[in-house]
């Protein structure tokens, strides 16, 4: 081979060097997207979930995430235990989206026994583990009633809180991707009432002769609606009917403000959230930011309560590491209520009750017109697995459960603004501190246990055990 032509061979490379990478900016025209496995869910709720449909030009370099964001965001649909996606070329530059999905049970007929108390430290130290606070019944859940993901439940509970309860959520209305409805109706009673909080530690009092000293009926309906992938706002209506036993009204008449006994109201909600978590229940990366205000009272003529309250959160979460297997998260998040006069006992929950609870915290409860708090965490990852559980598991739904294991190092800043009632909530209108370590347990990647111990800035520590079963 001549010098020349050696030349001319070595131009050619060069000149079509950058289109031989390995075909990282080749694109495909996406034909097709091909679904297995839903044999209840509509594909078109699982097209309302993903960032590509058919006709779209894709790279080549992009599949791979793509494909590993969409599943993420199919699995957060909460329909299904496993979403699988991959992409075939179809020569010369199509391709097809292939997803596999293997679906949840939907159908939940649920034994309940549930603890009264705000958690189990409460129930096992304060309560001395009495059975005459245990909730029991059945709860009914359906989670994909039509194939569209919409959402039936029926609660029918007995023992310390007696509720009858029937909700019905259709995220997909009238074939709709955005706009969805909902509807619930909720009646409860009870004979033994938090009538009052005294040391930030809540009051309990009950009469032998009576069998109830609080009823509350509630309903309401609202409609949602969702802007592409990310941002949801929802709109809700609902009236409210409280009575409270007289004893109750005596001893504290600020339950319902005047020495009242029942109390009337129609309650308007708007809530604007931008969700790009990756796994809701759990996440690792992403961030939410919230936004809600609710407006009880319209100065109707029986109406008992006129206050007007925003509340406003951000969390953001940090992956750790090159196989993103740890992360760092912070939430904060604040309430402000427009009405600075004195407020119904009802009305003024701040810290303390769930979900907005502070490590090291949990046996007190911090009451107030406003509040805030900084939450932060790391999470490091120390186990990822499947099991299969085999014919050991006789739903085939639940055979195989993946399972990660987390310690977390937890540290907690807040502040309750009360102006009323400091003497009663006594940790209200000081800065609260508490921070700890633990150990999370996910399982089908939406049951989430807890173990965790905790200090606060009194001092005071203890071991603390949670649970949140997404059902």
């Amino acid at each position: 081979m001549t010098f020349a032509t050696r030349v001319y061979f070595l131009f050619i490379f060069i000149f079509f060097l950058p289109n031989l990478s390995f075909g990282q900016d080749t694109t495909f025209i996406l034909s097709q997207i091909e679904i297995t496995g839903n044999k209840r869910t509509k594909a078109s709720v699982i097209f309302r979930e993903l960032t590509f449909q058919e006709g779209d030009t894709l790279f080549n370099k992009d599949l791979i995430d793509m494909a590993r964001t969409n599943e993420k965001l199919v699995m957060n649909a909460g329909l299904f235990t496993e979403v699988l996606i991959d992409f075939k070329r179809i020569p010369p530059q199509k391709i097809i989206a292939i997803i596999q999905v293997r679906e949840f049970w939907y159908f939940f007929p649920l034994a309940i026994f549930r603890l009264a108390d705000r958690n189990f430290s409460i129930w096992w130290s304060e309560q001395n583990r009495s059975l005459d606070r245990v909730n029991y019944g059945g709860r009914f859940f359906h989670h994909n009633l039509t194939g569209r993901g919409d959402r039936l439940r029926l609660i029918t509970q007995l023992g310390y809180l007696k509720v009858l309860e029937l909700g019905y959520d259709l995220p997909m209305f009238r074939g709709s991707k955005n706009w969805g409805v909902f509807a619930d109706i909720h009646f409860s009673n009870q004979r033994e009432v938090a009538y009052i909080t005294q040391g930030s530690r809540l009051q309990f009092f009950k009469e032998a002769d009576e069998p109830t000293l609080l009823k509350r009926f509630r309903v309401g309906a609202g409609t949602t609606y969702r802007k592409g992938i990310y941002e949801y706002h929802t709109g809700k209506v609902l009236y409210s009917d409280n009575w409270i036993g007289a004893s109750i009204a005596d001893l504290n008449p600020e339950y319902f403000l005047n020495g009242i006994n029942r109390q009337q109201h129609f309650t308007f909600q708007y809530d604007f959230t931008i969700d790009r978590r990756d796994v809701k229940i759990y996440p690792l990366g992403g961030y939410q930011l919230s936004a809600a205000v609710q407006k009880d009272g319209f100065g109707f003529k029986q109406e008992d309560v006129n206050t007007l309250s925003t509340t406003v959160s951000y969390a953001r979460f940090f992956p750790l590491g090159k196989q993103r297997k740890h992360s760092f998260g912070a939430k904060i998040k604040g309430r402000y209520t427009f009405n600075r006069t004195e407020q119904p006992y009802g009305h003024i929950s701040a810290i303390g009750y769930l979900p907005n609870v502070l490590k090291g915290y949990e046996f007190y409860v911090m009451d107030g017109l406003d509040y805030g708090y900084l939450k932060t965490h790391f999470r490091f990852r120390l186990l990822k697995k499947e099991i299969n559980w085999g014919k050991w598991v006789f739903l085939e739904q639940f055979r195989h459960m993946p399972l990660q294991i987390y310690f977390t190092v937890n540290n907690d800043v807040g502040y309750v603004n009360a102006p009323y009632n400091q003497l009663k909530s006594t940790l209200s209108n000081e800065w609260l501190y508490g921070r700890g370590v633990g150990v999370d347990i996910l399982l089908y990647y939406d049951k989430l246990l807890r173990f965790e111990y905790s200090f606060n800035h009194l001092g005071e520590s203890g071991l603390f055990f949670s649970w949140d079963l997404a059902f």
